[in-house]
């Protein structure tokens, strides 16, 4: 089945809230997420909210990559979206869980861009849960 696009679309739970909360941080991680996704970064924009959250976009070549947090809650709803087959988006979203430091994932993957015969696109949704080790804990 061939597709245009891979979308992972995350809920990271049990998070760092310091690294959540710090905009300069999550940008490195992003950025180092798009050079192990194999993705080429064409613009980044990271924005500290007041008084806690951080929102961020790496713009890709491929497509995107981008957070929200919720510090005070150890959470992140994560996108990383690419299109062909060069880049390696479940890379990124590993990469981004672990220095994030996430002890539990949920993640919907979606393929998205599925030719049908009759000249329309669809989508197909795989969605599993993790739960990751981080500081001792974790499966």
């Amino acid at each position: 089945m061939e597709t245009i696009g891979f979308h992972y679309v995350v809920e990271a739970a049990g998070c760092d809230p310091q690294i959540l909360a710090d905009a300069k941080k999550l940008r490195e991680i992003f950025l180092e997420a798009a050079k192990v996704g194999r993705m080429e970064v064409k613009m980044t924009h990271f924005f500290k909210f007041s008084p806690t959250g951080v929102s961020g976009m790496v713009v890709v070549a491929e497509s995107h990559l981008s957070i929200h947090t919720w510090p005070e809650r150890g959470y992140a709803a994560i996108d990383v979206y690419t299109c062909g087959t060069k880049a390696d988006p479940e890379g990124a979203v590993d990469y981004i869980l672990d220095r994030i430091r996430a002890k539990y994932a949920h993640v919907s993957e979606i393929k998205r861009g599925i030719y049908e015969d009759d000249d329309t696109y669809t989508h197909m949704i795989m969605t599993w849960e993790e739960a990751l080790r981080r500081n001792g804990n974790g499966g």
